[in-house]
């Protein structure tokens, strides 16, 4: 086989879609429309919803596509542990943006502490990265699967599915070893009761 032809074996193919859809900025928003759905379906809802879009969402989006278009990254996922050495410090001043808006804007206390936990969750990972390159799409799979849980326990139940689908993908892809999906997902699981608490 050609060495410069893409893997396209089943496996390959299912475990890089998981991933995908266990990125954490689609499984966040995923994660946003279902509680807002399921918890707040009124002008609050709608409200918490353009908030958190306009605040952490898009630019999140932007930061992460600006960064591969530029080369600062190589992939939308950060992969490249000295990579997230110039993500962390524009990740992180997005996510006080969201927490800012939605202190200003007096959103649901759920909410607002949900917003304080990720950042939170950001800067301890952050730090851990001088050391390892923690796995983000565990973390915040299993922090969006407490939550949802604790919002609805079939949709939590699902959730947790998915994110044990993420921690497979990721080791089967080799994007992280077992230490740095183990610190995510235990940053994750932490962050989640937290912030149900």
């Amino acid at each position: 086989m050609n060495s410069d032809k893409v893997d396209l074996k089943p496996t390959v193919v299912f475990a890089r879609w998981v991933s995908r859809i266990g990125h954490p900025l689609v499984l966040i928003s995923l994660s946003l429309g279902v509680i807002v759905g399921l918890r707040l379906a009124n002008g609050v809802g709608l409200a918490l919803l353009l908030t958190l879009l306009a605040t952490v969402i898009l630019p999140m989006a932007l930061l992460l596509f600006r960064g591969v278009q530029s080369g600062r990254w190589s992939d939308v996922d950060v992969s490249v542990h000295a990579e997230r050495v110039r993500f962390y410090p524009f990740a992180i001043p997005i996510s006080v943006m969201a927490v800012v808006a939605l202190w200003l804007m007096r959103m649901p206390a759920f909410a607002l502490r949900g917003a304080v936990i990720t950042l939170f969750l950001l800067a301890v990972a952050a730090l851990i990265n001088f050391r390892i390159k923690l796995s983000l799409h565990a973390l915040f799979a299993f922090y969006s699967a407490i939550i949802l849980f604790a919002v609805h326990p079939v949709v939590g139940a699902i959730a947790f599915a998915l994110a044990l689908l993420v921690f497979w993908s990721r080791l089967y892809l080799r994007r992280h070893d077992l230490l740095e999906m183990l610190v995510g997902t235990s940053l994750g699981l932490v962050g989640g009761v937290v912030t149900i608490s």
